[in-house]
């Protein structure tokens, strides 16, 4: 039960973010959704460097990596609106911003993983 209430918290911390900065950054004039973007790449930067603490003289214990990565980033980054955004763009014919952004999203995703790995090791 403590696993899940971990999970639970870091989840709706890393919710209410998410929701905050994509309301922030998805108001623009721009077509690309930039908040998603931007959250799903600040998670993935993000769980590279936990998982590079976590790997290095085991500086993360079950329950910080349950609570931040699990938790938090599971909350924070987020596929469904992502999948939502590039249904919206093929459904309006915005092929060009499609690629862009499913292209983007995933190469500086994981590009941002490496990234924050390596600095945390």
């Amino acid at each position: 039960m403590k696993h899940i209430l971990l999970v639970f918290i870091g989840g709706g911390i890393g919710s209410a973010l998410r929701f905050a900065i994509s309301k922030w950054l998805n108001n623009n004039s721009y077509h690309l959704p930039f908040g998603t973007f931007t959250v799903n790449i600040l998670g993935s930067f993000l769980i590279g460097i936990l998982i590079g603490m976590a790997s290095k003289n085991n500086l993360l214990n079950e329950q910080q990596t349950l609570l931040l990565i699990s938790g938090f980033c599971g909350g924070f980054t987020t596929f469904s609106a992502f999948a939502f955004e590039n249904f919206n763009f093929i459904k309006t014919g915005d092929y060009s911003s499609l690629i862009v952004y499913t292209i983007g999203s995933i190469v500086v995703g994981i590009l941002a993983v490496f990234l924050g790995f390596l600095l945390a090791k």
